[in-house]
């Protein structure tokens, strides 16, 4: 399985990298999509590279998802509503961009 982590950036290294810290670890990973970013900043890594720069709010909510799925793989499902809060008791929506022209927001 193919998934991004959440890494916080400690330090940059070099031109292209920094120095981030997530659930595995310490990691250097490469900035070049996201530009130089400063301590702090939480970036969604994949493949050691950072790909996107998150929120700390999404960075936890994606870390929720990420012990959900291994609570799941571990045929522990007790707690998977908490880890997706923000998609119980709710419709699926679809995106902006795919809904007919107009649809309610």
């Amino acid at each position: 399985m193919c998934i991004g982590i959440p890494m916080q950036v400690m330090e940059a290294e070099g031109t292209g990298g920094a120095w981030c810290v997530g659930r595995d670890g310490r990691q250097l990973l490469d900035m070049t999509l996201v530009g130089p970013q400063p301590p702090g900043t939480w970036v969604l890594a994949f493949v050691g590279a950072a790909r996107e720069v998150m929120t700390p709010e999404s960075a936890a909510r994606t870390d929720a998802a990420i012990d959900a799925l291994a609570a799941a793989l571990r045929g522990d499902t007790a707690a998977i509503d908490d880890a997706f809060a923000d998609l119980v008791n709710r419709e699926p929506q679809l995106p902006e961009h795919l809904r007919p022209a107009g649809a309610p927001k």
